[in-house]
C-alpha cells in the first residue's frame, strides 16, 4: 500500500458556526471551499482547502452519531487523519492481510461511499489511539 498524501484532517466540534467563527480568521478563510452534509455518517462538515490538504471541522447532526460520542469521550478536537490512497479497496484489503481491523458502518461494510470513491477506517486501538482514514476520490 502506498500513501500519495494526508488528504484531510478532522476536528470534532459540537457548534459547527461557533467553531467556524473560531477557525476561519485563522486559516484566513471567509466561508468553507466545500461545506456538505454526509447523513449515512451523521456529519455536517466545513472543508477547507490549505494546499494540498483538507481541514474539516465536523458537527454531529444526530445526538448519538460518531462524532457526538467522540466528543461526550474525549472532548472537541482532533478526530481523524486521513490518508489519500490510489484504490481504498486494495489498500484495505492489503492492511486486513497483515491483521489490521477496521470499523464497519452500520450496514456492516467497510468501504463507505463518498462521492466519485470510497473510504475506510481504521481502527484507532492498531494506531495508537489515532482513528486514521483510507480515502480514494
Amino acid at each position: 500500500m502506498k500513501v500519495n498524501k494526508v488528504d484531510h484532517i478532522c476536528i470534532a466540534v459540537k457548534d459547527l458556526d461557533a467553531a467556524r467563527k473560531v477557525w476561519e480568521p485563522v486559516l484566513g478563510k471567509s466561508e468553507p471551499d466545500d461545506p456538505y452534509v454526509d447523513e449515512p455518517e451523521q456529519i455536517r462538515v466545513a472543508r477547507y482547502h490549505i494546499g494540498e490538504v483538507g481541514f474539516e471541522l465536523m458537527e454531529s447532526t444526530t445526538p448519538d452519531g460518531p462524532v457526538a460520542q467522540f466528543i461526550e469521550k474525549n472532548g472537541e478536537g482532533v478526530m481523524l487523519v486521513s490518508f489519500g490512497v490510489d484504490d481504498t479497496a486494495t489498500a484495505v484489503e492489503e492492511l486486513k492481510e497483515k491483521g489490521y481491523p477496521f470499523i464497519p458502518a452500520p450496514n456492516g461494510e467497510v468501504l463507505r461511499p463518498f462521492r466519485s470513491g470510497k473510504f475506510a477506517f481504521i481502527h484507532p486501538k492498531k494506531l495508537n489511539g489515532v482513528l486514521t482514514e483510507l480515502i480514494n476520490d
